[in-house]
Formats: structure tokens, sequence, C-alpha cells
């Protein structure tokens, strides 16, 4: 959801440089896009590791910047390029789509609303709700058991490498939409397809991703 769905990382970007340089630690946005696509409160933790502060818990801190993700994206968000395009395509193809993502429920709230496509998911489902995030498969599997769909005849259409990871080790299809900071990395490599946006999904990628779902 997060980068591929709403251009949504430059508000956590923002959020993060804002909330730990309270707190004494001056983030980069070199640095704050190692953390993309893993769980928020993983991102806490990982600073709090490195750089420990006194003051407010790490659940506080979680939230904070949850909310005010939140806010800026009810006030602020924009689809990319290609969202609803890709929406309508699988509608037509009659697939059962869901959508799985490390997010938190208040902010898949704040997304879905801003960008009018709840009704495009049949299953949302959280990595919040998992004992492990991406790039654990976890959030995947348990979309795919939702739906009633073998993860083998899943596609997953993502935009961090964690999440491609975690695609794979679900033994899913695979097309990454690469944040702008991660498209020279050769990593992606392992992604089925790599696209420069999702307005490059059409039906010329369907037919090709046919081949590597199994029938």
């Amino acid at each position: 959801m997060d980068g591929l769905l709403i251009n949504s990382e430059p508000f956590w970007q923002q959020a993060e440089i804002e909330i730990f340089g309270k707190l004494g630690i001056n983030l980069t946005p070199e640095l704050a896009v190692k953390t993309i696509g893993m769980r928020l409160d993983r991102v806490v933790e990982h600073y709090f590791d490195r750089y420990p502060w006194n003051g407010p818990s790490t659940e506080d801190v979680t939230q904070e910047l949850l909310d005010r993700v939140t806010e800026l994206v009810r006030t602020k968000g924009l689809a990319q390029p290609g969202v609803y395009d890709v929406l309508d395509l699988v509608d037509k193809h009659n697939v059962r789509v869901g959508l799985a993502t490390s997010s938190d429920p208040q902010l898949i709230d704040a997304v879905l609303d801003r960008l009018d496509i709840r009704d495009h998911f049949e299953v949302i489902c959280s990595a919040m709700d998992e004992e492990n995030g991406k790039p654990h498969p976890a959030v995947f599997l348990t979309t795919a058991r939702a739906l009633n769909v073998a993860p083998q005849k899943c596609l997953v259409l993502e935009d961090s490498l964690r999440g491609v990871i975690a695609a794979k080790a679900a033994e899913m299809t695979c097309v990454v939409v690469p944040d702008h900071s991660l498209r020279d990395d050769p990593r992606l490599a392992i992604a089925d397809r790599v696209l420069q946006s999702l307005a490059d999904f059409d039906e010329t990628v369907w037919d090709q991703l046919q081949s590597c779902t199994p029938p």
C-alpha cells in the first residue's frame, strides 16, 4: 500500500525526520529509505536500538509517527499513477483481490478512504497482526488463505525490496514498482517483473505473467 497505491513515502520521511529529530536523532532522507517496507513498530525499535533516547516509550513514538502520517495522508495523499487503471484491470479479469500491507489499520483506513478504493478489496490484512513483518511472508500467506487461493497462484504487486523477498518466500509471482531510491538495486532481479510505474501494468503485462502462474 505505502508507496505503491499512494505516494506516502515522502510523508513517512517527513514524519520520521520531525519526530526522531525531537528525540535527538539526526535522521536524513538517505537513512529513512533504508526502512521502507518495514513495520512501523520495528522501525522505531530499529532506531531506539541504535540511538536510545530518554523520555517517551517506543510505543508512544510509534503512535505519534502513525498519527502524523495519517494526518498527512488524509489531507495531502494522492494515488500513484496507474492505480485506478490496475484496479479496473484486475476487476475486469474477475480475480480475487486482497490488500496485504505492513501498515497499521489506522493508516489503511486513511488511505482507502482518501483514494476511495475500499470496494476493490475483498480482503484486507495488516502485518501488524502477524508475529513477523516483511520480509517474512506471513502477511501474504494470511491474505492468500483469506482469499482461499493457493500461494503459487497469487500475484503480488510491491514497491519495496522487503516486500519482494516476502512474496518470493511465499512462492508467489511478484511484480515490483520500486521506490525511486531502489530502482538500481540489483536485488530486485528476484522479482518476476520490474516496472517503472503501475501505469505500465497493462493487458500485455497481464498476459505475459500468466506463464509465471500455474493453471
